[in-house]
């Protein structure tokens, strides 16, 4: 019983923590400005399938995406076996689905064989970023915390689908030595081979079974409490994010709303633009200007880096890196939240999205080529962000770089971007 206690107490706790920290994500993200979309549902559920569930753009690398289709699937899957050991930790039985037979035995074989494939996967990417040093995984932006958190988690997978085989292991010998509350139940095609290392004696292979037990299962509640605070929060905000993508064509920027109200009331004395309950601001200075879909995106980044090492400004060796930037936004609303959570109300911090955490030389070095929005397996779109920081830039500041202010003189003057008049357009029509 007072195991049972403890265990309901963990359980019931690490839920508790967790309702807390997603309860306090969601606020974060509803900084943003309001944003419709819901439209298209079947659309918009075809494309989470698609890309969440089915793994779809991850394949556009075969080896990253085979490997990483062995951790997910493992890992989700595998976790079923939560239920049976919720309601063993509850109710002090042992095994409890047991009684499902001959699919028991089934279940538990699949289980292994999917650990095996985590196990496997875990490693090689320790290899590739630790060994190898995969440069798209070693780039400055992830040194000191995003690299340990990267890292921290692969291991911690590799000590848990180890724990869970350990644990088949002494389960499986206890069985075969006749240990009391251990049934002949399941098949352990990859556990098995394990039997051999352990010892014979019935109390230190009931010590091993029961603390690979509990260590699998606080390991899986301080695991989910642990996503949060890292960049893992993918395996959650993945299906959201896919399902609330934008399904616009890439190349199609979104215009914005109080300046089409502007035009249409210069256009139509008779119309009216909606009150808005926020001062107007064109572009946005901080995350507070950002839509809650950018801010969305910002917590669901994998600092996979897909986006950085196909991005044609960073390739060139320019400063911009939309892995970057995206990270970059994370961190900033997480100092806003505290901000906010320590006085109540967000209280001016002398910081800002623009400049504090991206530079302008970031912003401009883009090419809006959108090669960063097609690479992300999870439809992130750093464009969004960077186009509203340059349209404060431009809008609010009147700041640009000095070919984009010619640009603007020339459209303003010769309705064209370039120097010569309307009149002169043609010419060239007639050169030979």
């Amino acid at each position: 019983m007072i195991n049972q206690l403890i265990f309901t107490l963990c359980f019931i706790g690490a839920i508790l923590l967790f309702a807390k920290n997603a309860r306090q994500l969601y606020r974060n993200i509803n900084l943003g400005r309001a944003l419709n979309r819901n439209d298209k549902p079947g659309e918009r559920l075809k494309t989470m399938l698609l890309v969440a569930f089915g793994q779809k753009k991850m394949f556009k690398r075969i080896t990253p995406a085979i490997l990483h289709l062995f951790v997910y699937i493992g890992f989700c899957i595998i976790n079923i076996e939560m239920i049976e050991i919720v309601i063993d930790g509850m109710f002090g039985t042992h095994r409890f689905l047991s009684f499902l037979g001959g699919f028991y035995d089934i279940l538990i074989a699949s289980f292994e064989w999917l650990a095996l494939g985590v196990l496997v996967g875990c490693i090689i990417f320790l290899i590739r970023r630790n060994v190898i040093h995969l440069k798209r995984l070693n780039s400055a932006e992830l040194a000191n915390w995003p690299k340990t958190d990267a890292n921290l988690i692969l291991i911690v997978e590799i000590l848990l689908m180890t724990a869970f085989l350990l644990m088949n292991a002494a389960d499986q010998k206890l069985q075969l030595l006749g240990g009391s509350h251990y049934n002949p139940v399941g098949s352990f095609p990859i556990s098995q081979y394990l039997v051999s290392i352990l010892p014979h004696d019935p109390s230190s292979l009931v010590l091993i079974e029961r603390t690979s037990w509990w260590f699998h299962i606080l390991g899986v509640l301080a695991f989910l409490n642990y996503l949060p605070y890292s960049k893992h929060l993918h395996i959650l905000l993945a299906f959201p994010n896919t399902y609330f993508s934008n399904l616009k064509p890439k190349g199609e920027l979104t215009n914005m709303e109080n300046v089409t109200n502007e035009v249409k009331a210069m256009l139509d004395p008779s119309f009216t633009p909606p009150l808005s309950e926020q001062p107007l601001r064109f572009g946005a200075k901080d995350v507070q200007d950002l839509t809650w879909k950018n801010l969305l995106d910002a917590y669901t980044c994998t600092e996979c880096g897909r986006c950085t090492s196909s991005c044609p400004a960073n390739i060139t060796g320019k400063l911009l890196s939309p892995r970057k930037i995206m990270m970059d936004t994370r961190d900033r609303l997480e100092e806003v939240g505290k901000n906010i959570k320590a006085n109540g109300a967000f209280v001016d911090d002398g910081k800002s999205l623009l400049d504090t955490y991206i530079t302008r030389e970031e912003l401009w070095a883009c090419t809006s080529c959108n090669a960063c929005v097609e690479q992300c397996p999870v439809n992130i779109n750093p464009l969004e962000i960077i186009v509203e920081l340059r349209r404060y830039t431009v809008m609010e500041e009147s700041q640009a770089p000095a070919s984009i202010n010619t640009m603007f003189g020339n459209i303003e003057n010769n309705g064209a971007p370039w120097k010569y008049s309307q009149m002169d357009r043609a010419n060239w029509t007639s050169q030979q």
